[in-house]
């Protein structure tokens, strides 16, 4: 009884530090912002639960490339997924050179053909698929050897805004 009490009281203590040191820029406990915004997502894949929750662990150690790429990584498995949801027939009409069957095939073609084809099959505006382009060609800096080296803030602020787009999508309909 008394050691479950303990544990009961560390846990408190824990999230309670988290709390104050999320506060502080420089923290990486900085992350619980964004679990109370990835628990607000609708279901996902266990794949894409997976990324997600790899992405954020790269995070709370320093490796902000990667996160970006584990990040982006889940939300194209995601869109991969939504495109299907209709088994692919919009996606069809929009593309018809294009021969899918399953998300698998989405693969063949390269992500920003895909993020395109949000606006043809109706999940996106133009405006927000330019800001999904931005944030492919950010994923691609951090996955290529480039001169980009983001910190803890544009880590937090990439994995924060695809866990947003997540949301959108998942409001929508084909």
């Amino acid at each position: 009884m008394k050691l479950e009490r303990l544990r009961e009281l560390t846990r408190s203590f824990e999230a309670a530090a988290r709390g104050i040191l999320a506060r502080a820029e420089d923290s990486s406990a900085r992350v619980i912002t964004i679990d109370s915004t990835y628990r607000r997502l609708g279901q996902l894949s266990l794949k894409q639960d997976e990324l997600l929750r790899q992405s954020l662990r790269c995070v709370e150690h320093e490796l902000y490339r990667a996160a970006h790429v584990m990040a982006w990584a889940a939300f194209v498995d995601f869109v991969h997924e939504k495109l299907g949801e209709d088994s692919f027939t919009k996606l069809r009409n929009a593309r018809p050179n294009w021969h899918i069957s399953c998300a698998e095939d989405l693969r063949e073609h390269s992500d920003h053909q895909v993020i395109d084809s949000l606006r043809e099959v109706g999940l996106c505006r133009k405006t927000e698929v330019k800001a999904l382009q931005g944030l492919l060609n950010t994923r691609n800096e951090c996955a290529h050897p480039e001169d980009y080296h983001p910190g803890l803030n544009e880590a937090l602020g990439y994995v924060s805004q695809l866990l947003r787009r997540i949301a959108s999508l998942q409001r929508r309909s084909l």
